[in-house]
């Protein structure tokens, strides 16, 4: 798989195709149009890549932004932003793929706009139901994924144990040898 999927929910993950947001250069995910029609596929709103072209990429890059924008709003209990809300509501009302009953099994064809279409209504659902309150942004204090927290006892610290967790609890485990053997150099010296 090209793309990571940790948020729980399209409305989370695509935001996050913009990665480490919290770095001076974050990494672009959605890096040509092609990427944008894998990751359709890869997130399960089409069954083949999604055709795209420039003005595709660059309309999926402005709806990615505006959703970006409002998961930050709901989290911190804010206002939503005018435009980012009525582009997310404008995509909200557009027509969504539809799974069809092949002799092959179930095929799901999307244009870019169908398959954005989808990712807003996620939106809507998402922003407007229960999870509100379980969102949280990854403990990695480079990544800047935002998921869903429905953890026993809302403990869950990372996006995904790969790479974040793994990252936290090696540098951890590398603190904790260090200190351990600064105290030992210390009590034999």
């Amino acid at each position: 798989m090209r793309h990571a999927f940790p948020g729980g929910t399209p409305a989370l993950d695509f935001p996050g195709t913009l990665r480490f947001r919290h770095r001076s250069e974050p990494r672009e995910d959605l890096d040509s149009p092609e990427s944008l029609g894998v990751w359709f596929r890869e997130a399960g709103i089409s069954v083949d890549d999604v055709p795209a072209g420039p003005d595709d990429l660059r309309e999926a890059l402005t709806l990615r932004e505006a959703v970006h924008l409002l998961v930050r709003a709901a989290m911190a209990g804010e206002d939503y932003d005018r435009d980012a809300l009525a582009l997310v509501n404008a995509y909200a009302r557009k027509p969504t793929p539809v799974p069809q009953l092949t002799t092959q099994g179930r095929q799901v064809d999307a244009t870019v706009e169908q398959g954005l279409a989808h990712v807003a209504r996620d939106v809507v659902v998402t922003l407007s139901g229960p999870d509100v309150p379980l969102l949280k942004e990854c403990g990695n204090p480079d990544c800047s994924q935002v998921f869903i927290d429905r953890s026993r006892g809302a403990r869950r610290e990372w996006c995904a144990m790969d790479p974040c967790g793994n990252k936290i609890k090696a540098a951890a485990y590398r603190a904790r040898k260090r200190a351990n053997g600064l105290l030992t150099a210390r009590r034999s010296g």
